[in-house]
């Protein structure tokens, strides 16, 4: 992919190519910069010191996709992104395969928080690199991939304690519910511990659930209770319910009011996931067109119920996002759906109007 011209305004890759190939510095699979060359030529940066951002991007679900489609897919949409990546940094920076589904990238113009955040803004609803399709054998999957970064110098002088930052908010990007990006501020990211985080698991968040709803009475109160914890772990905006007539409320946009009566059309096996609601057109029109109108485009249903009652359903809306739903998210939302329906039946309350 990467060509001689393209790398030798570079100092540090002209005085590599006068001794090697670009054959011999790139990745076979993918064509952008092999994972030693990266990381010397950000080592080489940071000797020089040439301010640059450094980011990592790590593919949603990839195993997934392998397990599914193949690894001839896999290998198709890793082609795939690196290529859309390499054109879409072009003239600002280089990328190169770390190892697997990961890849690094350098960005010489985006070194400012503020310049950092527009520019992954734009990675992510531009649909050139992520969040969209890629047709790969005989499937065409939606790829969504995790971010984190970190700036030099800005953020360090060193390039181990770079690296470290930039591992640090990519975990961080995959407990919030990964398809996101984070940038390194040290105020919130300085005393992360990876370890933590990748131990944080879908058990903790339940106690956490549990904990919170036995503080407060009363089925208004619980959703407000756990809503911060949720935003939190889930990365979601808002938290929405329905009522036993069917009309979907938002826990912090009072104004919603959508009548969804065909949603238990969806909930036959009391979850419901999709990360194209365009998925639900026929089975569910009318939550569909609810949707619809508040520019949802992936939503997590749970039935609140126990056995063949039905108290509403707990829903999960991201506007403008096509999120895949993880495993441990869905999970968390079917456990917080039945301890609201055993707890609104133990308190006597009802979901609020």
């Amino acid at each position: 992919m990467y060509k001689t011209e393209q790398l030798t305004k570079y100092r540090f890759f002209a005085d590599v190519l006068e001794t090697k190939d670009i054959e011999m510095i790139t990745d076979p699979l993918t064509g952008l910069i092999s994972r030693a060359y990266i990381l010397d030529f950000a080592k080489s940066l940071i000797a020089d010191n040439v301010p640059f951002t450094f980011v990592i991007l790590d593919l949603d679900n990839f195993k997934f996709i392998n397990d599914t489609y193949g690894h001839r897919a896999g290998d198709g949409v890793l082609y795939g992104v690196s290529s859309s990546l390499a054109e879409y940094i072009d003239g600002i920076g280089v990328a190169g395969r770390y190892g697997g589904d990961e890849i690094l990238f350098i960005d010489f113009k985006h070194l400012e928080y503020d310049d950092k955040k527009a520019f992954f803004t734009s990675l992510y609803t531009d649909n050139k690199v992520l969040r969209r399709n890629y047709d790969v054998e005989d499937c065409s999957p939606f790829i969504t991939g995790t971010i984190g970064c970190a700036t030099f110098p800005n953020d360090t002088a060193g390039f181990d304690e770079l690296f470290l930052m930039i591992d640090k908010t990519l975990y961080r990007g995959k407990s919030k519910g990964r398809n996101c990006y984070i940038i390194y501020v040290a105020e919130k990211h300085k005393n992360i511990e990876i370890r933590r985080l990748a131990g944080h698991g879908i058990c903790t968040v339940m106690q956490s659930l549990v904990r919170l709803l036995e503080l407060v009475p009363g089925a208004e109160n619980k959703f407000h209770a756990v809503l911060p914890l949720l935003m939190n772990e889930l990365c979601i905006t808002d938290l929405y319910y329905t009522d036993k007539n069917h009309v979907m409320h938002a826990i912090i946009d009072k104004s919603f009011r959508e009548d969804v009566g065909d949603i238990a059309q969806l909930t036959k096996d009391d979850i419901y996931r999709t990360n194209d609601i365009d998925d639900m057109i026929n089975s569910a029109p009318v939550f569909y067109e609810a949707l619809k109108n508040h520019n949802v485009e992936t939503v997590l249903v749970s039935r609140i119920g126990v056995r063949d009652t039905t108290d509403g359903y707990l829903i999960c809306a991201e506007p403008r996002s096509h999120r895949i739903w993880q495993e441990d998210e869905c999970a968390i939302i079917y456990f917080l759906a039945k301890l609201f329906a055993s707890g609104i039946r133990l308190d006597g309350d009802e979901l609020p109007e």
